[in-house]
């Protein structure tokens, strides 16, 4: 029994999900105590009780502390089933923290599987699901692991709502991943996005951006897109050679839409003046698959928080060498070399 401590470094949902993802592929149970308990509301809340649940109906696992504000959680999995799965998350819980959990394990099995999720796909403080189609995924197809989702519906917060369909093929062979170069620039995109709101609040949005960022007109697209509640986000994507980043800016009740267009914009010059390939939020989803896998290297900008706590709960369940190294200003290299290949990995095969 690996025995995890939920409260270490950032000290959020990430630890609980790393560790429930890692089980399913190792086939590890672990204990997880003091969950989230330097938070406002400690515990688990309904978000994390989603993830949990997505984990359990993939492996028949065994399950002792499913329960709101529960700080204590026992998982003891069994076989990953691949097949269809439907998973309703109550509210706006993010559908994609979901996805980011049971993933690799079902990437990894040996058949195909089929996703449908319903529950929140714009959300703050998670990735939408843009991020998924743009960037992570397309990254995850070049190591091997195939997966394609398609938004049917958006669900923004409060009132959620959204629907995603998410298709999984088994792999083929599991490839490194070295993304040290991200390579001249293909496209550069705005996205605003309003639900059941006035469209001049994306129109705003957009011209914001443009204006920060010095792009031209053409770059810039107002959506008014079908949700339940109402919404809004402005999208910023960043298409390169190598990889594409998605930055975003996410509409609150009291914040002026040109507040909200500056801090994403601030973001992408952040990342464009730098000239690495991987971003904050994208270096911390990278690590979980480049470590079950071949590993690889990556650079980014300074490490965060997020960053830092997914390395140790990596190393909780793996035997991997990780290095992170400063090579520049605010360039940081990341390294993640597994010290034997993972249990039914065969010369590059699952």
């Amino acid at each position: 029994m690996t025995n995890v401590d939920g409260s270490f470094g950032e000290g959020g949902g990430q630890i609980l999900r790393s560790s429930l993802a890692l089980s399913l592929v190792t086939g590890k149970p672990f204990c997880i105590e003091r969950i989230r308990a330097g938070r406002k509301n400690p515990g688990l809340q309904r978000q994390h009780l989603a993830a949990v649940h997505a984990a359990a109906a993939v492996s028949g696992a065994q399950v002792e502390g499913a329960e709101l504000g529960s700080q204590r959680l026992t998982f003891v999995p069994h076989e990953v089933r691949p097949g269809e799965y439907h998973f309703a998350i109550s509210s706006a819980g993010s559908t994609t923290l979901v996805v980011q959990t049971v993933l690799p394990a079902l990437a990894l099995s040996a058949g195909a599987s089929k996703l449908r999720l319903e529950g929140g796909t714009h959300n703050m403080h998670a990735p939408p699901v843009d991020f998924l189609q743009k960037s992570f995924l397309p990254l995850l197809g070049r190591m091997g692991m195939r997966g394609q989702v398609q938004l049917e519906r958006c669900g923004f917060y409060p009132a959620g709502g959204g629907r995603l369909t998410l298709e999984i093929q088994p792999p083929g062979e599991l490839r490194r991943l070295e993304l040290l170069q991200r390579g001249p620039i293909c496209r550069r995109a705005v996205r605003g996005l309003v639900s059941r709101l006035p469209s001049h609040i994306a129109q705003r949005e957009v011209r914001t951006v443009l204006d920060e960022l010095e792009w031209p007109g053409e770059c810039g697209a107002v959506e008014e897109v079908a949700s339940p509640g109402p919404g809004n986000v402005v999208l910023i994507e960043i298409s390169c050679q190598e990889v594409t980043e998605v930055f975003t800016g996410f509409g609150q009740r009291g914040v002026p839409a040109e507040t909200v267009a500056r801090t994403a914009a601030q973001k992408a010059r952040r990342y464009l003046e730098r000239g690495v390939p991987v971003g904050e939020h994208l270096a911390d989803q990278l690590l979980l698959p480049m470590a079950l896998g071949r590993g690889g290297a990556f650079r980014t900008m300074a490490p965060s928080k997020h960053t830092e706590t997914n390395l140790h709960t990596l190393r909780q369940f793996l035997d991997v060498c990780a290095a992170v190294e400063k090579v520049g200003e605010d360039i940081w290299e990341i390294r993640i070399e597994p010290a034997q290949p993972p249990k039914g990995l065969i010369d590059g095969r699952w």
